[in-house]
């Protein structure tokens, strides 16, 4: 959404820089995407200046062209070659200097002295459609005798410069959908540091019906679709081009100007945030509006020439005989003001925005007052937008207001009344604001304060403040006019972000969450909806199986996710490109499965899954003197899971481990329950990284959170005293074939010796052309332990020989000596 600044300090006396009006918004929550310089007419009519024609006379070796000499108050007159027929002695001019660059479309060219047919030419005598002043090419542009010579044309046209401000509006702040929207926040905030700060809206004391000629009979047959309906008509109107200021206004956000009727009801609705629609008074037979719907079926042509076939859950403007336009989304194709048009009646209503959204959706239709309506606009406004538009058409088209304003309004729109604490206000900001403070900022904001005690506060929020309807929601608006730069944080936050209703899930997760965050991790939160295409060439998370929205904003969010790794790679890529690559990320979050083949209207056939997902990218610490560079590897990221299972009370010998199946690893491990996978990590296949164009390796975990939590709390705590007897260590070097892993090497020890065996771990790997061809050395290390006696050498032998036997058997392994 554009705000044009010049607009904008119409409504809030301002003298601040674009640059820090940008700023003051993002902060408030109205984020700026970006500021462009604008003008009125493309160039600004840079180097052009108003010349009077001295002499003139024909080319001698051209019949269509003349040369003259044009004063343009310099020293000297310029020579200036002109193929106009309408040239003459003594007109005054507009003239484009040498060096003055003129624009056509997206093209442009520079005026350059040049010789025609031999005859010097030191500029140009301009039309009217050759600098942006309108379309005629009859001939040069011939000015008023009375222009005084040298004038700047930019002067002398009123070239307008502005800056439009780009707010990427979130579907939750429609209040600020408007440019009065915007300079009410922005008031919000500066009158917390300013005090002679005004908003303030233009007058409709100047409304009054001036006769009831033309009385238009309204009823609204559904007022669950249509609680408030509005309309007034208007006489004797002339459309026509609209007024330049109208035109820069409408040009200056990006919207081309149609017709002066027209371009008002588009003005009102970028000003004020309330949609209107005019129709033109001919097409409403009958003279009666009815709003209501149609039936099943029935066709309708919109005004862009598509026809629609209507679903009785379609609300409907219509005459006594026909539909005329889609409420609040689209208008008809013959019911809208044209040049013919001598009668308006002018349509300012408050639409149910769930039946506006459900017809938009339906239709495939998107247009500025569906979007609006369907966030909800403020119903309090109808009347007022419908005076300031009927006056605004006063003005540009002349006409007189012709019947009374009808205002259905059977059921009132409330207020929305919310309690608020001081106590929550002070707990969910974080710091102590002051009682002032608090009610200075609701006052700001329209809220008023219906009664107040110590302790609490009784709010009336307008209902134009759709998105403020909890404790919770004051807080934050208090919050983002006071500033969130204002609180003071600390540099880390060693906490999840994460709310349950269970408790012991919720502390769970806080006491992981620390524990990574100890450990230099930093919390992600990605976006549940994610790119469906992703899913393409996966055999482990299959396209089909996706949960697809049926309405999608986009094509990159269209589907939901099945695993977080697609996430974590598009925030690794965010960073990496910020040259920030040392990396070590976390994120608690569901994944959503559709089981493919089933009836899409079965819930059964859908299933969501609790996961926590590591990343883990770059170097283990950032580089200093003393710091060597070492990158992360695959057993940094499998310390990291031993520990997250060790203070959820398992290990990795409650899992059975196995070189992972999912084809999002290049290498990596499953740790599996059953027939299930629990735990899968590992070094992230290089095709996905080059997907998300990330060149440097990512190590990835995902843990099913919901299983490992189950599993965990099912544990029993024990307890044993620490043993008054020594362990005893002994080591093999183990000669085998480079296929078999550690897991095997571990499972036939502790199968040998269940009792005393207490730890078997892995301290050398070596490989060589002295082993032979396909072989490898393992030196492992096994701890033995009676906690009843001292062992003597005679036990241990006997458990190492029967070791040393069972893997010469068992894996064909040679004992170095």
């Amino acid at each position: 959404m554009n705000i044009s600044y010049n607009w904008l300090k119409n409504y809030l006396n301002i003298d601040l820089e674009p640059a820090k009006v940008s700023e003051i918004l993002t902060d408030i929550g109205l984020e700026v995407g970006g500021m462009e310089e604008i003008q009125s007419i493309k160039g600004g009519l840079e180097g052009l200046v108003i010349g009077e024609v001295l002499t003139c006379e024909k080319h001698a070796n051209a019949d269509k062209l003349s040369v003259t000499t044009v004063n343009i108050g310099g020293e000297e007159p310029l020579p200036i070659v002109c193929g106009a027929p309408n040239v003459a002695a003594g007109q005054k001019v507009v003239v484009a200097t040498v060096g003055t660059i003129l624009y056509s479309g997206d093209e442009s060219f520079t005026i350059k002295k040049s010789k025609i047919r031999g005859e010097q030419s030191m500029g140009m005598i301009c039309a009217e459609d050759e600098i942006g002043l309108g379309n005629s090419h009859d001939g040069i542009m011939v000015l008023p005798t009375d222009v005084t010579v040298g004038t700047l044309a930019k002067d002398y046209f009123k070239i307008e410069n502005d800056i439009a401000i780009e707010i990427d509006l979130t579907p939750n702040r429609v209040d600020g959908s408007s440019h009065y929207g915007v300079a009410r926040d922005l008031a919000a905030y500066l009158k917390q540091h300013q005090d002679n700060v005004e908003l303030t809206l233009p007058s409709v004391d100047d409304f009054k019906v001036e006769n009831t000629m033309y009385p238009v009979k309204v009823s609204v047959e559904n007022t669950e679709a249509c609680p408030r309906y509005c309309g007034v008509t208007i006489s004797d109107v002339t459309i026509k081009e609209s007024p330049e200021w109208l035109q820069n206004r409408l040009k200056a956000i990006g919207l081309n100007p149609i017709n002066n009727v027209v371009d008002v009801t588009n003005f009102v609705l970028h000003e004020l945030g309330q949609p209107l629609h005019a129709f033109d008074g001919n097409e409403i037979t009958g003279d009666e509006v009815i709003v209501k719907t149609l039936d099943d079926g029935t066709e309708f042509e919109t005004l862009d020439e598509v026809k629609r076939e209507l679903s009785d859950n379609d609300l409907m403007i219509c005459n006594s005989q026909t539909g005329m336009c889609i409420a609040g989304v689209f208008g008809g194709i013959r019911s809208g003001v044209s040049e013919t048009t001598t009668k308006v009646f002018l349509e300012s209503a408050y639409f149910n925005p769930v039946w506006v959204r459900k017809t938009a959706k339906r239709h495939t239709l998107s247009t500025d007052a569906s979007f609006r309506f369907e966030r909800g606009v403020d119903p309090n406004m109808t009347v007022y937008a419908l005076k300031r538009a009927a006056l605004l058409i006063k003005e540009v088209a002349g006409g007189t207001i012709s019947s009374e304003i009808t205002d259905i309004y059977p059921e009132k729109v409330q207020n929305f009344e919310i309690d608020v604490t001081y106590h929550n206000i002070i707990r969910l900001i974080g710091k102590e604001l002051s009682k002032e403070t608090i009610k200075s900022i609701l006052k700001a904001l329209d809220i008023v304060i219906s009664a107040e005690t110590e302790e609490e506060l009784k709010l009336s929020v307008p209902p134009y403040r759709v998105d403020v309807q909890r404790e919770a929601d004051i807080i934050e608006e208090i919050l983002r006019i006071y500033g969130y730069n204002n609180i003071e944080m600390p540099a880390t936050v060693n906490s999840t972000i994460v709310y349950s209703q269970k408790p012991d899930d919720h502390k769970s997760k806080n006491i992981i969450a620390n524990q990574l965050t100890s450990q230099g991790f930093s919390e992600i939160m990605c976006n549940s909806l994610t790119k469906a295409t992703y899913y393409e060439t996966s055999q482990t998370y299959p396209r089909h199986d996706v949960v697809e929205l049926a309405n999608p904003l986009s094509n990159d969010l269209n589907g939901m996710r099945q695993t977080l790794l697609f996430g974590g790679l598009e925030s690794i890529n965010h960073n990496v490109n910020r040259r920030n690559s040392d990396l070590k990320f976390f994120e608690f979050g569901n994944s959503y499965h559709f089981n493919a083949g089933g009836d899409k209207s079965d819930l059964n056939n859908y299933n969501e899954e609790q996961k926590l997902s590591l990343f883990m990218v770059g170097n283990k610490a950032t580089l200093s003197w003393n710091t060597p560079e070492q990158k992360i590897s695959f057993y940094d990221l499998k310390n990291q899971l031993e520990n997250i299972l060790l203070r959820l009370g398992l290990s990795f010998n409650d899992f059975k481990e196995e070189e992972t199946k999912s084809d999002l690893f290049a290498e990596g491990l499953s740790l599996v329950q059953g027939d299930k996978s629990v735990i899968d990590f590992g070094l992230v296949d290089g095709k996905l990284l080059k997907a998300f164009d990330i060149d440097t390796p990512v190590y990835f975990a995902e843990i099913k959170w919901d299983i490992i939590l189950k599993k965990s709390g099912k544990k029993e705590v024990t307890f044993t005293e620490i043993s008054k007897f020594p362990e005893v260590k002994r080591d093999l070097a183990l000669v085998i074939n480079q296929d078999v892993k550690f897991e095997q090497v571990k499972q036939i020890a502790h199968k040998t010796e269940k009792k005393l065996l207490k730890r078997v771990s892995l301290f050398d790997v070596f490989e060589g052309e002295k082993l032979g061809a396909g072989k490898k050395s393992y030196a492992v290390s096994f701890i033995l332990q009676d906690e009843t006696k001292t062992l003597n050498d005679k036990q241990i032998d006997k458990i190492m020989n029967k070791m040393m036997s069972n893997y010469e058997r068992e894996l064909n392994a040679i004992i170095r000596k």
